[in-house]
């Protein structure tokens, strides 16, 4: 054990040997997880020096102090606690997330009452009505400062904890607001000062390696860390407004999805339906749904259900949003001259069995598309329509040919995503008179007793009574009269005469499962309300 004298003289005792700058998750030295603490420590000095330190004082050995420090190599911060503290310290490894929980622990710090401190008194309009001023030089040292990088990495580990998947930075005039998406809806965050937005933009851009001195046009960029010893990516995307750059992160958090249909929310029968799909040796099956509903991650389902070591399987996404096992993913990229149409050209060429398509946008991807199928390959992909039996339609119109389409497609489900009722603290409750106009009398007949259910609000759902999201869902399995309409191109109304028997529209599957207890009326209203009913 070495010891070192500070520049103040008090002695500040090295952990153990061995222990380098910034430790490595896994070391023997290193805390993996949150310290007992002895609150006579912790209280030595404030949050705000702890965060800007990255040093938390949590217990004694002896007569020294016991620092647990994200940078053991840091001498000036330990040399500054054992002022503080009149100790000396001997300065312990820690993981990121083992700090974090002990400085939320401690402390209780959030990414607002850290932007808060750091904003001073507010002063500084006059940077604030001419961000256009500030030199690329000054943004980046902005951006540099530590206080700085640990409040945007605590705005982004909050919106990690709180399960969003997006973070929005949105300047306005008097204000950058911050919002999570949680479970599909936006929520509002306690916004940090206005004089900090330049620097909390430019740092996101520097993590997302951006460049920061390009302000004027719209990026993209891509953030990977690891949170909990899980690997999170998070897509960037800024654009500049009125008054600053507009900022959204979506958070890809690989672990934290279930690629399983029942968990998706997909009942028995449909789930049966989707077996019959995946169990194809060709063909065309088609996921429709507007942007947000979760039609690529039941497609990975899908594909995950359909891994066979035995199979080639090929994908081509924008973006790639996961990363499968055994599944060869290949990201459009049209600077480089690689688009939907011609990465399918070339998948053609790998000798695949199993093909996925991102998203049919144009005729010729829609016709390569329909010629792989045709050729012996059970090929997946996406379109944006409102409800299944539309998906025909919209191929057709695309200019594809009646006869081709109606020979490739086996099957087409939509879908919708609504909020999960907190299965932990839902209740029976009446439905209002409101629910009971907007429902059917088959679809009240469902409700026992005329009761819904609502959750209570819970510490597992944060008092909202509402925790995750699931998929209301129809699916089309194509029949010889559904083929015969195609190749004929009926109206939608003639071909939604010939979906198979038994068929449920999304709104009767969210309806039966609000009866259920694990949705709410109001969600499913509010989810299929611009899904026509189509065939019952």
């Amino acid at each position: 054990m070495s010891r070192t004298i500070g520049r103040t003289g008090a002695p500040v005792e090295n952990g153990p040997a061995g222990v380098a700058p910034g430790p490595k998750p896994g070391g023997n030295d290193v805390l993996q997880k949150k310290p007992e603490t002895d609150p006579a420590a912790t209280g030595l000095i404030p949050g705000e020096q702890a965060v800007r330190l990255r040093a938390i004082p949590y217990a004694f050995e002896g007569s020294r102090l016991l620092v647990a420090m994200l940078d053991t190599g840091d001498v000036a911060a330990a040399d500054e606690v054992s002022v503080c503290a009149g100790r000396a310290v001997k300065r312990v490894g820690i993981t990121r997330e083992a700090f974090a929980e002990l400085l939320r622990d401690v402390h209780g710090i959030t990414a607002a009452q850290m932007a808060a401190r750091l904003g001073g008194d507010g002063t500084g309009d006059d940077l604030v009505g001419n961000l256009e001023a500030i030199e690329a030089a000054d943004l980046h040292r902005m951006a540099e400062q530590p206080s700085l990088i640990n409040l945007v990495n605590l705005l982004i580990l909050e919106a990690i904890r709180a399960r969003a998947s997006d973070v929005h930075l949105e300047p306005f005039e008097k204000k950058l607001a911050v919002k999570y998406r949680v479970d599909g809806v936006l929520v509002e965050q306690e916004p940090p000062p206005k004089q900090l937005q330049a620097a909390i933009t430019s740092r996101v851009k520097i993590m997302a390696g951006m460049n920061i001195a390009e302000r004027y046009a719209p990026q993209d960029g891509h953030i990977s860390l690891r949170f909990e010893g899980r690997k999170i990516d998070i897509r960037v995307s800024t654009v500049p407004t009125l008054y600053g750059e507009s900022v959204v992160m979506r958070i890809l958090d690989k672990e934290s999805i279930t690629l399983d249909l029942a968990t998706l929310g997909m009942r028995e029968n449909d789930r049966a339906g989707m077996q019959k799909l995946i169990d194809l040796p060709h063909g065309m099956v088609l996921v429709t749904g507007p942007t947000g509903s979760g039609k690529t991650t039941t497609l990975y389902a899908a594909l995950t259900k359909l891994y066979d070591p035995t199979l080639k399987i090929i994908t081509i996404e924008d973006p790639v949003e996961y990363e499968l096992s055994g599944v060869n993913q290949i990201p459009v990229n049209p600077k480089r001259g690689l688009s939907f149409a011609d990465g399918l050209r070339s998948i053609l060429r790998q000798d695949p069995d199993v093909i996925m398509v991102g998203e049919i946008r144009d005729y010729e991807t829609a016709e390569i598309s329909v010629r792989a199928a045709l050729t012996g390959h059970l090929l997946f992909s996406t379109l944006h329509t409102n409800n299944a039996i539309s998906a025909a339609g919209r191929l057709l119109d695309m200019g594809v040919e009646p006869f081709l389409l109606s020979s490739v497609l086996e099957g087409i489900l939509a879908q919708r995503l609504g909020r999960r009722v907190c299965q932990t603290c839902k209740r029976p409750e009446p439905l209002t008179e409101e629910m009971r106009h907007r429902l059917t009398p088959k679809e009240l007949a469902m409700f026992a007793g005329g009761l819904g259910w609502r959750g209570a609000g819970c510490e597992k759902c944060g008092g909202k009574g509402m925790r995750g999201r699931l998929g209301y869902f129809e699916l089309i399995l194509t029949t010889p009269g559904l083929r015969s309409a195609i190749s004929q191109k009926a109206s939608m109304q003639d071909m939604a005469a010939h979906v198979q028997p038994g068929f449920v529209t999304m709104r009767r599957d969210g309806i039966i499962k609000a009866a259920e207890g694990l949705s709410t009326v109001d969600e499913v209203l509010r989810a299929t309300q611009d899904a026509d009913e189509g065939a019952e």
